[in-house]
């Protein structure tokens, strides 16, 4: 009893230091102040979002809430008011898995909101499945929906420059491949169905959104406008919610010990939102508050290109 008492122990002291170094991660240094500024965070209602959306309402931003649920996003608005206090936190409703919903996001916002000086594209799925639009359901939501509202949002960011772009990635993109011929003939990152299938096309998603970022700031060069992409960390959220019940057991049990709590996986998101000087990182890879070198394939200019390309065609930008 006592030898196993003492496992317990060191096992205990083992995984809370393991979590001070390795799981809490540096904190967002930034003490700027945001009244009079205004920022979108998508998938707000939950996890890192809200926690994001709270951290910049305390800080005096405008905050919509750009959330696919109305209920669920509703609660949100209620939760994120009551800890900050602010009567500056909007709600709408905006679905990345369709792209008229997009559109009307977006107009709705420009016809409302006369600034727009930050945008985090937060919001991510993990699971299969058709678009309104027929698009693959990770391929969509994760980067396509994403990519309209960017554009169509972007001459707002302009005017009032300096501002920014913050898409959240995940060091999942390390494993992920495009496979363009299945993107052009069936407008999705794969088909199949099984853990592995989704995790692939889950960790494609991610390698579109570095993509995107690099791409994208080549074409901000000149402008005030700068963009990032970024890890936020292993994060207990509700993102695995579409997992198999067995998975979801899984994760919890990984939870409990490597995962980052919302408010840890927030900040470097808040840094690369907030941090000054890093404008010259414009189109680079942050994790722990850290820029990071990438591999090839996550700054492939013909890749880039190409992912840009056929976004513009399937949202009908070109």
């Amino acid at each position: 009893m006592c030898t196993l008492l003492l496992y317990a122990v060191v096992f205990a002291g083992a995984a809370y230091i393991f979590r001070q170094i390795f799981v809490k991660g540096k904190r967002c240094k930034s003490q700027l102040n945001l009244t009079g500024k205004t920022v979108i965070v998508t998938g707000s209602n939950t996890g890192i979002g809200k926690t994001t959306a709270i951290d910049l309402a305390k800080r005096g931003a405008r905050v919509i809430l750009a959330c696919r649920n109305e209920q669920r996003g509703l609660s949100a608005l209620e939760e994120v008011k009551k800890a900050t206090g602010s009567s500056q936190v909007v709600f709408m409703q905006l679905n990345l898995g369709s792209l008229k919903s997009v559109r009307s996001f977006a107009e709705t916002f420009l016809k409302n909101e006369s600034r727009l000086d930050i945008l985090i594209n937060n919001a991510g799925l993990f699971m299969q499945g058709r678009t309104s639009d027929g698009l693959g359901l990770t391929f969509g939501v994760n980067h396509i929906g994403h990519f309209l509202l960017t554009h169509l949002l972007l001459d707002r960011l302009k005017q009032c420059g300096p501002s920014r772009i913050v898409n959240v990635s995940s060091i999942g993109h390390n494993f992920g491949n495009i496979d363009f011929d299945c993107l052009t003939t069936h407008k999705a990152l794969g088909l199949g169905t099984s853990l592995k299938e989704v995790f692939q096309c889950y960790t494609a998603s991610k390698l579109c959104n570095v993509l995107f970022t690099y791409e994208l700031a080549k074409k901000l060069q000149g402008t005030q406008v700068t963009c990032y992409s970024l890890h936020p960390g292993a994060i207990k959220t509700e993102i695995w919610r579409n997992t198999s019940s067995l998975m979801q057991l899984a994760i919890a049990s990984l939870m409990a010990f490597f995962f980052k709590n919302p408010v840890q996986g927030s900040q470097t998101t808040l840094h690369c939102a907030l941090q000054q000087g890093i404008e010259h990182l414009s189109g680079r890879y942050f994790n722990n508050c850290t820029v990071r070198d990438v591999y090839p394939k996550a700054k492939d200019d013909v890749a880039a290109k190409r992912l840009w390309e056929l976004s513009e065609k399937l949202t009908g930008l070109a």
